[in-house]
């Protein structure tokens, strides 16, 4: 299995390649491109093309463009730009000045367009597009010619002119690519390539009333750009007769070679991006970039690794079939990466106070503790020990089952890197009887004294002083969806979201050295799982923590992998 960014991994497009660059297929380059629709953020689907096109240009000494395939006014804007360039960046790949955009091309496209309606192969449509979509046909049956589509030369090159100059209502015509309304492929019945659409642009504004569609100005953006090999995912496999028809058509010399490869499918997760924007406009998250949304912004803030990620993006590989990719994988790579990179610290989410009563009341001890038991490099802390601590509510319980290996009536306990305590009394809320507070003692002699010179106890656990504990906000996040397969559901999918997908905590309780937690500082809080500081709601001495996953590693478990911790 393909680990770390490995630059020898291989798969079919490399192979591809490899023969490709055998065969002197392309003039011996390799030239990619990753192209997005700025109408929206980037999510971990794109973050895998993202490292395969990047990766691939990297590895055989070649160029990746980044491109705005940006052919449709409506939701693309500046915002989704500036975040999909932030993204790339943070995932550790540059694309130095080779920053395109199809608007760029406008001009250039109108005018193959029109290199079309000459040749006799583009015709102005007038039908509606109901009945556009009626004269298709099925995918048994073929489609029947347009009653316009023997439209003159003449007539489509005046009627294309008017439709930019902007004569049309919206809908009122189209420009269609005259191939073949009885092919079996029917993405190649007659296509549309260009419609009326009065919507401003974010970067030409109004001085366009007609544009591209995608199909249109992708190849043609693609040979533009001396592209080598188009990488796409699977769903444009039916399109690639219709991206050669274009290239064949209309361009001489160099045409570049579409791939497809199978798109990422993550469990609990949903990657469409119409279904995102539905989450966002709906109020279902905070934003795009809320911790449980899937985009690279939501797994940034949440306190993913970009080394994570791409970890996971080398482990998954480059298929040619769909298949689901579970998402305790993900989430193995991240404690994988965050094992060895993230200082321990104590932190307590569900308080409950304990009193050692034989511990003298005006004493404050500091405690040493190791910012990572297998990194001595990484140093130690000061730790503030006193006579009232907090630990988890759930490291006490009243009557203990046999194999509970924490506090109890007659039981004793390691406070982790200090003392053991020993249980002596509790008090109780009268009025509901939940336990508000326990009494224990210390023994002095066991200060961090663990066998083979200290006594043997079944458990350790965490702890911070009371007096000078700081109080923290922490945002506990789980899966978005509690349906594996919501994509793949019939049902609503905002019926399929998990209702408790996040749990804020306050106050919690920390070290008092995390006063000076930074956004997106991450630490492991010992036995509570991996936590960031996030990187919006920070602020000096008030840290938020969003934790990134649990301790618990349910991919290691599966497949016997081991993980750091």
């Amino acid at each position: 299995m393909t680990h770390r960014d490995d630059p020898q991994q291989s798969d079919f497009i490399r192979e591809i390649i490899d023969n490709d660059l055998q065969t002197g297929k392309h003039g011996n380059r390799v030239a990619t491109r990753f192209p997005p629709e700025p109408n929206g953020y980037l999510h971990i689907g794109h973050a895998k093309s993202v490292c395969l096109n990047f990766g691939i240009a990297s590895q055989y000494k070649g160029t990746c463009n980044l491109r705005m395939d940006d052919t449709d006014p409506a939701g693309e804007s500046l915002e989704f730009v500036e975040s999909i360039q932030n993204d790339i960046r943070w995932l550790g790949f540059d694309w130095d000045d080779r920053l395109f955009f199809a608007s760029d091309y406008f001009e250039k496209i109108y005018q193959f367009a029109v290199t079309l309606i000459r040749s006799g192969k583009a015709y102005v449509c007038s039908l509606s597009a109901d009945e556009i979509r009626q004269y298709r046909g099925t995918l048994t049956e073929p489609g029947k010619n347009s009653p316009y589509r023997d439209r003159s030369v003449e007539e489509n090159l005046d009627l294309f002119a008017r439709m930019r100059a902007g004569e049309f209502a919206d809908g009122a015509h189209v420009l269609r690519a005259k191939i073949d309304m009885a092919s079996p492929n029917v993405t190649m019945r007659d296509p549309v390539i260009y419609r009326i659409k009065r919507s401003p642009h974010y970067r030409t504004g109004d001085d366009w009333i007609i544009y591209p569609m995608y199909d249109f100005a992708h190849c043609l953006s693609d040979s533009v750009e001396n592209i080598t090999h188009s990488i796409c995912t699977l769903e444009f496999e039916n399109n690639r007769p219709l991206y050669d028809w274009f290239v064949n058509e209309l361009i001489e010399g160099h045409r570049p070679q579409q791939i497809e490869f199978a798109r990422l499918n993550l469990s609990y997760t949903m990657l469409s991006k119409r279904r995102l924007i539905e989450l966002v406009e709906g109020h279902h998250v905070s934003g795009w970039d809320d911790p449980r949304m899937p985009t690279v912004a939501g797994m940034r803030r949440r306190g993913y690794t970009p080394e994570a990620i791409r970890d996971f993006c080398a482990r998954i590989g480059v298929a040619k079939k769909d298949n689901l990719v579970d998402i305790a994988l993900l989430e193995h790579c991240v404690r994988d990466d965050l094992g060895e990179r993230a200082p321990r610290a104590m932190a307590v989410l569900r308080p409950l106070r304990v009193v050692i009563d034989n511990y003298p009341d005006d004493k404050t001890e500091e405690v040493e503790c190791a910012n990572h038991p297998q990194k001595p490099d990484m140093g130690t802390r000061k730790v503030p020990f006193s006579r009232e601590i907090y630990i988890e509510s759930d490291d006490f319980m009243e009557d203990p089952p046999k194999k509970y290996k924490r506090l109890g009536p007659g039981r004793e306990v390691r406070l982790r890197n200090c003392y053991i305590i020993k249980f002596a009394s509790m008090v109780k809320d009268e009025a509901t009887g939940r336990i508000t507070e326990i009494h224990c003692t210390f023994d002095p002699e066991t200060k961090n004294a663990p066998p083979p010179d200290g006594r043997k106890v079944d458990g350790v656990i965490h702890w911070v002083s009371v007096r000078h504990a700081l109080s923290a906000q922490v945002r506990l996040y789980d899966r978005l969806f509690k349906t594996a397969d919501p994509a793949g559901s019939e049902d609503d999918f905002t019926s399929l979201l998990n209702p408790d997908s996040l749990e804020t905590v306050y106050p919690c309780y920390v070290e008092a050295g995390l006063a000076a937690a930074k956004p997106e500082d991450r630490y492991q809080f010992e036995r509570l799982g991996y936590f960031c500081a996030d990187m919006k709601d920070t602020a000096p001495g008030k840290p938020v923590f969003n934790r990134i996953v649990s301790l618990r590693d349910s991919w290691a478990k599966m497949t016997g992998e081991a993980g750091r911790k």
